[in-house]
């Protein structure tokens, strides 16, 4: 009878002494019903940290439920294997990506090419300006737009700032082909209709938003942060009291007090010491490219087939969590196109004598953005910085490349995933779209940027390089010259093939 009472007992107590379970998370209930653990399959092929891996999968599943599960609720209320069927195509779609972004050199296209296109473009507005009075605009007729385009023509950019929808249907044509499954990317109806998408979004929605001068402005104003207020009080200085109030507690609190601040400098110049000589030798130690230096190499990239086979089996066998959990690398992987063939290699010649110089164009850029040769303090600064960095361009080659590559990590990756999941989801639904300002407003905020000094004060020379600065993004038109070639060179960089760049053997 003991007995039967401690099982009773025990059985009353087994259901309060469990842990409560789990709630299930949108992306495990959307993404994938009927998986059978809480551990959501690996999205990426290299190792990245589970928190990135999660956050990644909530995006998509906030998306999805945005955008895409209102109009199929309203086609069939009873298919639940769209939605894990759009999961696995994004899922192959990002791994190819992926794949591809850790093939692309990213030092030459960041430290040459970027700013040789910003510098051009800020050099053919002044030029155009310039120009709008003379024979060269027709007498005044030609309108700054239209000289500008004389001096950067581009196939896909009319005079009058308009894209030609054809050069980027072409372009996302290609994207597709090589990102899709085949199976998706074959049958022209369901390529065609997602082409139009992203080129609806794309041209309609991004480049005219991007490309207005007050967005661009707005953006620099909120990177600048805040305008730091005047102090309306003056500080104390201990220079200032009177002799009857210096006494011995005096002497030895500003005694205490300058020990205190010696101590913390020496104690930052140490600090900054020991990180220089860290960076220094991890900067001398990290090979030249082509010597399997920052580059990744080949044999971490799968093949297309490869990743094809792995993400369909992966979905085959999500009901197998060991399987579902591992890490799709295969021993005969290669790589799509190769670092030396996605970026331009006018830094090498043919037997690879020549070295790239990455520092060069960056300082060449901020030259021209601020109009540093126009004034004499200024252009002393930028001769005395072209000759430091060419006293120290082989460690700044080197520097250069390793800043990127340690920039460019998963949490950068996380960071903008969480941003953008609280701007365009901060509810866990999509945000009103943001009313655009008012030529008013647009006037407050150009005002507010060439009213922005710092910590600096009042200074000339700050206001006429922000106007410098700030004049050659003034016009829609001109910009979108601007975002069209910078498009332009990122997607050469991860598909050359556009090119004619032959992609690496396979």
């Amino acid at each position: 009878m003991a007995s039967i009472a401690s099982q009773k007992a025990s059985s009353t107590r087994s259901p309060m002494s469990r842990p409560a379970p789990q709630p299930i998370t949108l992306a495990k209930r959307l993404l994938f019903p009927t998986l059978p653990t809480e551990d959501l399959p690996l999205l990426l092929i290299s190792p990245v940290p589970p928190e990135l891996n999660a956050e990644l999968y909530e995006f998509i599943a906030l998306a999805l439920r945005a955008f895409v599960n209102p109009w199929w609720t309203k086609i069939t209320r009873y298919d639940k294997e769209f939605l894990p069927e759009i999961t696995r195509i994004l899922t192959y779609v990002v791994r190819v990506l992926e794949a591809r972004v850790l093939a692309t050199d990213f030092a030459p296209l960041l430290c040459r090419d970027v700013p040789t296109i910003v510098t051009q473009h800020y050099r053919d507005y002044r030029n155009a300006k310039s120009k709008l009075t003379t024979s060269y605009a027709a007498g005044g007729a030609l309108p700054l737009n239209q000289i500008f385009h004389q001096l950067q023509p581009h196939m896909a950019v009319s005079p009058d700032g308009q894209i030609d929808e054809v050069y980027f249907r072409q372009v996302v044509d290609h994207i597709l082909k090589t990102c899709l499954p085949p199976e998706d990317s074959a049958p022209e109806a369901e390529r065609f209709i997602v082409r139009e998408i992203i080129v609806k979004i794309l041209l309609k929605d991004i480049i005219p938003k991007i490309t207005q001068p007050w967005f661009i402005q707005k953006s620099i104003v909120d990177l600048l942060g805040p305008q730091p207020l005047p102090s309306t009080q003056p500080a104390e200085s201990p220079l200032q009291l009177s002799p009857s109030a210096i006494s011995f507690h005096t002497l030895i609190i500003l005694f205490l007090s300058a020990i205190q601040s010696i101590s913390g400098a020496c104690l930052a110049l140490i600090h900054t010491y020991k990180q220089a000589v860290n960076t220094i030798k991890l900067v001398n130690q990290t090979p030249r490219k082509g010597d399997g230096g920052l580059s990744p190499k080949p044999e971490y990239l799968p093949h297309s087939s490869t990743l094809q086979r792995t993400t369909s089996s992966h979905y085959e066998s999500r009901l197998s969590p060991s399987l579902s959990r591992a890490p799709s690398v295969s021993s005969s992987m290669s790589s799509p196109p190769s670092p030396a063939s996605s970026s331009s290699s006018f830094d090498e010649n043919v037997n690879g004598a020549i070295q790239p110089h990455y520092v060069q164009a960056p300082l060449h850029m901020v030259a021209e953005v601020f109009s540093m040769g126009d004034r004499f303090a200024s252009s002393v600064i930028e001769t005395t910085a072209r000759m430091l960095a060419s006293f120290f361009a082989p460690f700044l080659d080197r520097l250069l490349p390793f800043i990127i590559h340690r920039t460019l990590s998963p949490m950068l990756v996380l960071n903008i995933v969480r941003i953008g999941k609280r701007t365009l989801f901060p509810n866990g639904y999509p945000a009103p779209p943001p009313i655009d300002p008012t030529p008013e407003e647009q006037a407050q905020i150009l005002a507010k940027l060439l009213a922005w000094r710092g910590r600096g004060g009042t200074c000339h020379d700050l206001k006429h390089g922000l106007q410098s600065a700030v004049e050659p993004l003034s016009n829609a038109s001109c910009n979108v010259h601007l975002i069209v070639m910078l498009l332009d060179r990122v997607v050469v960089a991860l598909f050359p093939e556009l090119i004619g760049s032959p992609p690496s053997e396979r």
